[in-house]
């Protein structure tokens, strides 16, 4: 793995911990230990949120409701495909890393 993938895979790392409103270890404003089960719930529950926000536009606009716009709707789809693809991406590297750590020859 080269450093420009690793500082990368960091930098993703570093947005995605301050869009969940983590803080970094040993800070004095830190309340407790962050459980990891709660925040990959509480981020698969996002997820989920927005696409059902999104089919729920779908099927308003589809139905005729005048309140709701094309553009909206569109917004929404592409709000809840980026959401889904970025857990799926976020699967993905952890499954990768697992795998890296098994294969370790200690």
């Amino acid at each position: 793995m080269n450093t420009s993938a690793v500082d990368s895979l960091l930098a993703q790392m570093r947005v995605m911990k301050a869009a969940a409103g983590l803080r970094e270890p040993g800070s004095p404003a830190q309340a407790g230990k962050v459980d990891f089960a709660a925040v990959l719930k509480s981020s698969l529950d996002n997820v989920a949120q927005a696409q059902a926000k999104s089919e729920a536009m779908q099927k308003a606009f589809v139905l005729g409701d005048q309140s709701v716009s094309l553009s909206d709707t569109m917004i929404e789809m592409q709000k809840a495909s980026i959401s889904f693809q970025t857990s799926v991406q976020a699967r993905n590297k952890i499954v990768q890393a697992f795998n890296d750590i098994m294969h370790m020859q200690v």
